[in-house]
Formats: C-alpha cells, sequence, structure tokens
C-alpha cells in the first residue's frame, strides 16, 4: 500500500464528510463547513489518499487570536490580520494510519504557519487526541480547563 497527502477538490467533499463523519462522531461537521474552507483557504486543505482512495483529510486556516471557529461554523470570510494558524481538523480512517499521514500532516502545519507569518499554532484536540498532539509538541492552551467544544475537547497551541 502506498499513500500520501495532496491538494483537496471540491470533488473530494463527499469522501471528506463521510471521513469526518466516521471519525469524529459527535464532533462532525457538515459539508457546508469543508466545502467553505475549501473556498477560503485552498492552500490548507489536503486530502490523503491510500492507493488512490481518500482516507484522510486536513483544514488549516490562518485565524485571528481570538476565540477559535465553533464546531459546523461557516467563517464568511478569513481575517486580514492572522496572528495565529488555526489546524482546523484532521481526520484519517484506519486504512491510513500508522503511514506517517499524520507526522506529515503536523509538519506542513508547521510550514504553512511560517509562510502566512503565523507565531503559533492552534487546534483543538477531541476524542483522546490531545495526548497525540502532545507528543508532537503542542501545549494545553488551558490545563486541566473544558475545551472550546466542550467536555472532551482541549485547546491545543504549539509555537511556529
Amino acid at each position: 500500500m502506498s499513500g500520501g497527502w495532496r491538494a483537496m477538490r471540491a470533488d473530494d467533499l463527499p469522501a471528506v464528510v463521510a471521513i469526518a463523519d466516521a471519525v469524529h462522531g459527535e464532533f462532525t461537521e457538515p459539508l457546508a463547513v469543508y466545502a467553505e474552507r475549501l473556498a477560503l483557504y485552498p492552500d490548507g486543505c489536503r486530502v490523503f489518499e491510500v492507493d488512490d482512495v481518500v482516507a484522510g483529510l486536513l483544514v488549516t486556516h490562518p485565524w485571528h487570536d481570538g476565540a477559535v471557529p465553533k464546531i459546523g461554523a461557516l467563517l464568511g470570510a478569513l481575517p486580514a490580520a492572522a496572528g495565529i494558524y488555526y489546524f482546523h481538523d484532521i481526520a484519517l480512517l484506519p486504512a491510513a494510519r500508522g503511514m506517517g499521514a499524520g507526522a506529515a500532516a503536523a509538519a506542513f502545519v508547521l510550514a504553512q504557519a511560517k509562510a502566512a507569518g503565523c507565531r503559533e499554532v492552534r487546534l483543538v484536540a477531541v476524542n483522546g487526541a490531545d495526548s497525540y498532539w502532545a507528543a508532537q509538541g503542542y501545549d494545553y492552551a488551558a490545563p486541566g480547563g473544558e475545551g472550546p467544544y466542550g467536555a472532551g475537547s482541549f485547546l491545543m497551541r504549539r509555537a511556529v
């Protein structure tokens, strides 16, 4: 099996939503959110293919220093002055796991953040993924506190 990240296209969106639904459970988002992020910031949207089948997604974009976007919320536009880079979503089906997709995505996000002139990457870890992101160098933004998506979510950050 071979796999790798490539730019997301509009025709990938049904697979992206199906993957998000399968992986995220209660933290899933509608197609409109992924379509908007792709339209607003295509450079930050990727899919992971395993043998030419979409098996993962990555959605990222510059953001301001305030609160992270609410789950399922449309943005309308990206901020003109972005101090942080928001790691909005990553989801990998079992077929994509163990292939280095997570580490490659994390490196991509740091490079994107640096290129965008951002000083920090932020993400909201859900479904127990906070331990993975801590191992990738992310710190808890509010240790011991409930994250922005409620119980079981953690706001995390990493300097660029």
